[in-house]
């Protein structure tokens, strides 16, 4: 089973956090739900047909849009592969 705690930090920061939208904490938890299970700080490999499936995202200007947001107020860390062969790159921060 999956620690809570990125879950719980994430949830308790973006409470207070009034940029974080519906659209965040969805594809957050896509994230979440597709990471290992040390998923705190070890980039992993995500498919962004599988997370805005799970998200319930339809666009992929969104996806691109909060995906780049949540990197920039520091909840994830994205590594993009422009690779088409082989996975782009997240992982949670401690913080988010």
């Amino acid at each position: 089973m999956k620690p809570s705690f990125p879950i719980e930090n994430f949830l308790l920061r973006a409470a207070t956090d009034k940029r974080i939208l519906p659209s965040h904490m969805s594809l957050f938890m896509a994230i979440f739900f597709y990471s290992p299970e040390q998923p705190t700080g070890r980039p992993f490999g995500v498919s962004r047909q599988k997370l805005m499936r799970f998200a319930k995202l339809k666009s992929i200007s969104t996806y691109h849009k909060c995906l780049s947001e949540l990197v920039e107020l520091g909840y994830i860390t994205y590594q993009p592969s422009f690779d088409p062969y082989r996975a782009s790159k997240v992982s949670i921060n401690d913080n988010g």
